[in-house]
């Protein structure tokens, strides 16, 4: 079994490329969540699937893991989501 990421900085590296992934492959429902403000609602079962994928390759020592995986769903789902149009902004 691989040894658990217990490094805050690759443990976010990991979120952010498990985040990217989910974006790569949803681009239309991501670019129709942030039109209608319902991103969250239609990714749902993707972010969960990469939550527990990312949950499965870090220790659950580590402190803030959670907050280390929403922080990545911002940075890549909305932050990089700016250009699409949507009243939230």
């Amino acid at each position: 079994m691989a040894k658990l990421v217990e490094n805050p900085d690759l443990a976010f590296r990991l979120a952010r490329a498990i985040v990217s992934d989910v974006a790569l492959y949803n681009q239309e429902k991501v670019k129709e969540g942030i039109e209608n403000d319902n991103i969250f609602d239609l990714l749902q079962d993707e972010i969960q699937e990469g939550r527990e994928h990312f949950y499965g390759r870090v220790s659950e020592s580590l402190p803030n893991r959670d907050h280390i995986y929403e922080r990545a769903i911002v940075d890549v789902l909305i932050k990089q989501a700016g250009k699409i149009e949507s009243r939230i902004w």
